[in-house]
C-alpha cells in the first residue's frame, strides 16, 4: 500500500495522565521559598482547586491541632463546599482567608505529614464506577462536604476527625473519579454524623441527670 511503512504502528496517541494530588503538593512544597498563602495554593492548583482544597483542608483537620484551630481551618472548607453546591467553576475565598499564610518551613512540615499518607491512598484508587455526569459530581460531593465542614467547625471534642477523613476521601474521589472511594467517603461521613448525634444525646442525658440530682 502506498505510503505505508512496514513496521509502522497505527496507534492512537495515549492520553497523558493527570498528575496526582500528591505530586502537585510535592511540587508546591519543593517550590516554596517564602510565605505560602492560601490564595497562592488555590491559584497553583488551577482548575483542580475544588477537589484539591477539600483534600488539603480535610487532611489539615486530621492533624492534631490546638483547641479552636478546627474552626479556623474548617471555615475555608465551608466556603469551598458551598461554592461547589452552587456550581461555581473556580474556588473563591475572602481576602481574610486568602491572605493567611504559613512560612515555607511550616508548610513543608504540614506537607511532610500529608504527602506520604496521600501517596499510600493513591496506590489504591483509580477511575472506576463513577456514577455522575460531568459536573453533577461536584454538586453532590460539595453538599456532602458542606455538611462535614460545618460539623468540623463545631466545638465538639475529637468530633472533627471523622468528618475530616470523610472530606479528604470525597475530595480524592472527585479528583480521581473513583466511585468506590466516593461510597467509602460517604459511609465514613454518615458514621461520623451518627457518632456525633450519639455523643451529643449521651451528653444531654448526662447533663439532665446531673441537673436533676442537683435540684433534688
Amino acid at each position: 500500500m502506498k505510503g505505508f511503512d512496514e513496521g509502522q504502528i497505527d496507534a492512537k496517541p495515549r492520553r497523558r495522565r493527570a498528575r496526582r494530588l500528591s505530586e502537585v503538593f510535592s511540587r508546591l512544597s519543593e517550590d516554596a521559598n517564602g510565605p505560602i498563602s492560601i490564595g497562592y495554593i488555590r491559584d497553583f492548583l488551577g482548575n483542580r482547586s475544588f477537589a484539591a482544597l477539600l483534600v488539603l483542608f480535610g487532611a489539615i483537620n486530621m492533624i492534631p491541632l490546638p483547641p479552636g484551630a478546627s474552626a479556623l481551618f474548617g471555615a475555608p472548607l465551608v466556603i469551598v463546599a458551598a461554592q461547589m453546591v452552587y456550581g461555581k467553576k473556580q474556588a473563591w475565598l475572602p481576602k481574610l482567608i486568602r491572605e493567611r499564610s504559613l512560612s515555607a518551613d511550616q508548610f513543608r512540615r504540614v506537607m511532610e505529614w500529608i504527602i506520604p499518607r496521600l501517596q499510600r491512598l493513591e496506590r489504591l484508587i483509580r477511575p472506576r464506577y463513577w456514577p455522575f455526569w460531568r459536573r453533577q459530581g461536584d454538586r453532590v460531593i460539595g453538599l456532602l462536604a458542606l455538611i462535614m465542614a460545618i460539623t468540623i467547625t463545631l466545638p465538639i471534642p475529637l468530633g472533627n476527625w471523622l468528618p475530616a477523613v470523610s472530606t479528604t476521601l470525597l475530595g480524592l474521589a472527585l479528583s480521581e473519579r473513583d466511585g468506590l472511594l466516593f461510597a467509602i467517603g460517604t459511609f465514613v461521613g454518615v458514621a461520623a454524623l451518627a457518632l456525633i448525634v450519639f455523643v451529643g444525646a449521651a451528653a444531654g442525658l448526662a447533663t439532665q441527670a446531673v441537673w436533676g440530682w442537683i435540684m433534688h
